[in-house]
Parts: structure tokens; sequence; C-alpha cells
């Protein structure tokens, strides 16, 4: 079975967005957790995922447009 280029292109960017999202949650729990989170790491996780999903609705419009 051979993927196209448009379908990897596809997969790399909503693979990347994730890994984006899952390493700026790591950050956030390295910086303002020390066994628990903080006040201030709790608003920064609300912070990437309110980004994370802005991000996805943006990626998810580029990938609707290129059709």
């Amino acid at each position: 079975m051979e993927i196209d280029q448009e379908t990897r292109r596809e997969i790399l960017v909503g693979v990347g967005s994730v890994g984006l999202f899952i390493a700026l949650l790591m950050w956030v729990g390295a910086n303002y957790g020390n066994g628990s989170l903080t006040q201030t790491g709790a608003l920064a996780a609300v912070g990437v995922i309110v980004v994370f999903v802005l991000v996805m609705t943006g990626v998810g419009y580029w990938m609707a447009q290129q059709y």
C-alpha cells in the first residue's frame, strides 16, 4: 500500500501538532511542578490547551483549503 504525498503531509502536520502539544505540556510540568502543579502552572496548562485548540483549528482550515 502506497501513501500519496498529500496524505503523508496531512499525517506529518497532525503528528507534529500533537507532538508540540505534548512537548509544551511536559515543559509546563517541568517548570511549574514540584510533585504537584502550582496555580501558575495550572494557568500555563490551560494556556497550552487553548493554543493547541487554536493551532488545530488553523491546521484543519489549512487542510480543508488544500482540496
